[in-house]
């Protein structure tokens, strides 16, 4: 290599005359000794010389885009890049070797580095290997063929292209792999740190039927090579950051922001204006060297009218010609306005802020073969929409927008997507495809770059697609997040309680899903033309999901609460061996991934779920309808769901999603109360039996309209019940509903009662919860009186600045309430004691 050099700068020092006589003999030999070089493939000792060769030419490639299939790692490792490059794809690397020990891949054969000429110079080899034997694929050769289109020093991307033939379908398809190896952020200590990026996508050389499940199941091994890949790598070099940083990624978005004037030149550069503007002109022209003198021309009113044929004709057409270029201006100007308020506008509020940017479009569907169409596209979530701009006259439109949502309370869940072809603001838009982007189904680093796959009929048939990047994230930290889960947990981990609470890690290793709290419960599902299946029924504060495994075959599916549109229950009959059925009713187009779990699906396309329940149906419906509540109706269709049950039920109580099994200990209780009344503890526990003297004490008390229903059995020696009531002006200035959710349960020489209470139409009424737990025991005192101990404790569902002073007003209120009531329970349980005795003696 040095020779070459020290002989290329003889070469080039030369004079003009002595280049003329020795022109040909140099060049030659030059040629000829890098052609011997070029000949010769590096090797393990030459490896770094290639790349620094490489990195010596003045024709460097840009770095590339992601693939679109995805991101499979994205990660920031303490390294300089160009030892990461060594480590990657060095001849006999130990990290390669390593890496096939933990996939267990046999039989690999390393190809030499060779040089390549196509479009430029680049370094290429061929890798060969035998792929481990999986549950669906037996173990297939592999060959993958690795070429270098950049290598500057400090920046490295090789793309991988990887052929399987002897898997199923393996002729249709090749795999491409693209790894870049960037400079990462400075370090404080002076050390180079490295961004490492591997995406990956999908190439079809024969059209297939099974295209969709191709992709699938290369997604989902990829995904679990590359997991291996990932924890292989961070072991041999500290991970420095594993987030993306949404900012960063955000600024390096070029927004186009081009002038209404280069859009106008771009748009109006066609046949149509150029053609009448000519025509203009020549008419122009025409009048203004002929128009003076036609002494035998025709005139009406003063106006010549045309002398020839072909004058009219000439009229006609430009008459239509300027009908069309109206229409077209028109149309541009509309297209400008098409952004509305709600694009580009900032994220308000605190909580989970959504932000799409919306990068480009790719093989848009075309609804004229001779005009290409308007694009826009509409994002919807959580019930609000954002809207892109148009983009005129493109089938790959490139948009680089930046939408963001305002912030949620909770995180959202599903984004949908929508492009329309813009034919005027008073025409109904034609779709051109839609999507929907379940955000549970993929990681943050998915979403950070994403190519949408659209569906419908003519977005399939072009194979339309759209790229997106996703940021989800909590303006307000971290704290606020683990708040959320604490919440969640405490309604639905424990409270919404089936049978016992088990946690993640089983749905979590079943369904790939976020950590949650999750309940299980055996459930039958009926198929579409199938038996009913016996399973597992999972649900979490935002997931219902079953999983089945009948002799190796298994079945799962899930689906999310905001998908709902209605949950029903079928009386039993012989069908379901008399017991009642659960039928859950999609929105229509959700749900789409658990179509193979729907028992049937209308004519309007919503999907319908049917469930059996092995345990207690009456409870296992209730907790299902609290939690579809609690996720997805309003306070509105709350009220009108449970005037729809009163009305069946015959009952009177009040709309509130209760159907748990109550845990006071949730929040931290303090005694407030404890007396030995000189009451036995028969009579005592008739304040909590729902007869005339309860409602007689309560009444006094200061409860208007008070309505409990019956005690019901929930468990093994717990019973439930429901108690409403409202607060007179003397107790409550605000007045205010109550609800109360009541268990009691017999305990050692006495009861034990645990008591929920919702307030309403009061401050904060909706970020607390009042828990209270009676224990009335036999006093060991006396014989005929009881010991009553009462504790409270306030559960706060959302922080306040006031949550210090509401508690302790609430428990101030409390505790003189309670003396009041058990003052006029001991009264009146007196008096009436004093009176059946009078009524006796006499």
């Amino acid at each position: 290599m040095k020779a070459i050099a020290s002989r290329l700068e003889r070469f080039f020092n030369k004079n003009e005359e002595t280049a003329k006589t020795e022109d040909s003999s140099e060049v030659s030999a030059i040629m000829s000794d890098y052609e011997d070089c070029m000949e010769e493939p590096p090797s393990s000792s030459n490896f770094e010389e290639s790349i620094d060769m490489m990195q010596s030419t003045k024709d460097q490639r840009e770095m590339p885009e992601n693939l679109q299939g995805g991101v499979l790692v994205d990660q920031v490792y303490k390294v300089s890049p160009k030892n990461l490059n060594k480590l990657l794809f060095a001849p006999n690397s130990e990290f390669r070797r390593e890496l096939a020990e933990v996939q267990g891949i046999t039989d690999v054969q390393e190809g030499l580095w060779t040089w390549k000429s196509d479009e430029m110079l680049c370094l290429t080899r061929i890798v060969t290997y035998t792929k481990a034997v999986t549950k669906l694929v037996k173990a297939v050769k592999a060959t993958e063929e690795q070429t270098y289109i950049k290598a500057d020093g400090r920046e490295f991307a090789v793309i991988i292209n990887v052929s399987t033939p002897d898997v199923p379908y393996g002729n249709t398809f090749k795999v491409d792999l693209l790894y870049k190896v960037m400079p990462g952020p400075d370090l404080p200590s002076g050390e180079e740190s490295s961004r490492f990026i591997v995406s990956w996508g999908i190439s079809f050389c024969q059209s297939t039927m099974m295209k969709g499940m191709i992709e699938g199941g290369v997604r989902q091994g990829l995904k679990e090579s590359f997991d291996q890949f990932a924890g292989l790598l961070t072991q041999k070099y500290m991970m420095l950051n594993s987030t993306l940083d949404k900012n960063k990624v955000l600024e390096k978005l070029q927004t186009e922001h081009q002038s209404d004037r280069k859009l106008a030149t771009y748009y109006f550069c066609n046949f149509t204006v150029v053609s009448t503007a000519l025509m203009l002109l020549y008419v122009l022209v025409h009048i203004l060297l002929c128009g003076t003198s036609h002494p035998q021309g025709l005139e009406i009113n003063g106006i010549d009218l045309p002398d020839s044929l072909g004058e009219v004709i000439t009229c006609g057409i430009l008459v239509i010609q300027l009908e069309r270029v109206y229409e077209m201006v028109s149309h541009f100007v509309h297209a400008r306005l098409q952004k509305g308020s709600d694009h580009g506008v900032k994220a308000q509020g605190d909580g989970w802020v959504l932000t799409v940017a919306l990068i480009e479009g790719m093989n848009l569907a075309s609804l004229d073969s001779a005009e290409f169409p308007d694009p826009y596209v509409v994002l919807s979530c959580n019930g609000k929409t954002r809207t892109s701009s148009v983009r005129l006259q493109t089938l790959d439109p490139q948009w680089n927008e930046i939408l963001e949502f305002d912030a949620a309370e909770e995180p959202l869940s599903v984004l949908d997507v929508e492009v329309f072809d813009f034919d005027g603001p008073f025409d109904q838009p034609t779709s051109l495809g839609h999507a929907e982007i379940n955000f549970l189904k993929h990681t943050s680093m998915e979403l950070a770059d994403l190519w949408v796959t659209l569906e419908g009929k003519l977005a399939q048939s072009s194979q339309s697609k759209l790229h997106l990047r996703i940021f989800l994230d909590n303006n307000n930290g971290v704290e606020t997040i683990r708040e959320y889960l604490t919440k969640m947990e405490k309604e639905v981990g424990k409270k919404l309680n089936l049978r016992s609470p088990h946690k993640n890690s089983t749905f979590q290793k079943i369904f790939g899903l976020p950590p949650e709290e999750f309940l299980i419960s055996d459930f039958s599902c009926s198929l579409k033309r199938k038996m009913p299946l016996q399973g597992r029924l999972f649900l979490s504060a935002r997931i219902v999901g079953f999983y089945a495994n009948l002799f190796g075959h298994k079945t799962k599916f899930f689906f999310l609460w905001e998908d709902i549109k209605d949950v029903q229950v079928l009386p039993p009959s012989l069908a379901s061996v008399g017991s009642p059925i659960l039928v859950m009713i999609l929105r229509k187009d959700r749900g789409l991934d658990a179509r193979h779990g729907a028992k049937s699906q209308d004519e309007e396309g919503r999907l319908r779920f049917y469930f059996h329940s092995f345990v207690s149906f009456n409870m296992a419906s209730r907790t299902i309808m609290a939690l579809w509540r609690t996720r997805t109706l309003t306070s509105d269709q709350n009220i009108e769901l449970e005037e729809e049950q009163q009305e069946q039920d015959g009952k009177s109580c009040p709309a509130e999603d209760f159907g748990f099994c109550l845990a006071v200990e949730d929040a931290k209780t303090s005694k407030v109360y404890s007396a030995e009344l000189p009451v036995n503890i028969e009579s005592l526990m008739e304040m909590f039996n729902g007869g005339s003297f309860e409602h007689k004490v309560m009444g006094l008390s200061g409860c208007l309209n008070y309505v409990t229903t019956a005690w019901e059995p929930v468990s093994p020696n717990v019973l439930e019940r429901r108690v409403c009531y409202k607060f007179n002006r003397h107790v409550s200035t605000f007045g205010g509903d109550v609800t109360c959710t009541q268990q009691k349960s017999p305990v050692a020489n006495g009861w034990m009662m645990n008591e929920i209470m919702v307030l309403h139409d009061v401050p904060f009424g909706d970020h607390f919860r009042v828990q209270f737990r009676y224990r009335i025991e036999n006093s060991t005192l006396a014989h005929s009186a009881c010991k009553c101990d009462v504790y409270i404790g306030v559960e706060w569902l959302k922080s306040s600045k006031f949550q210090q002073r509401v508690t302790q007003n609430i428990i101030q209120k409390f505790t003189n309430r309670l003396k009041e009531i058990f003052e006029l329970v001991e009264r009146e349980i007196l008096f009436a004691a004093r009176y059946f005795h009078v009524c006796n003696k006499n």
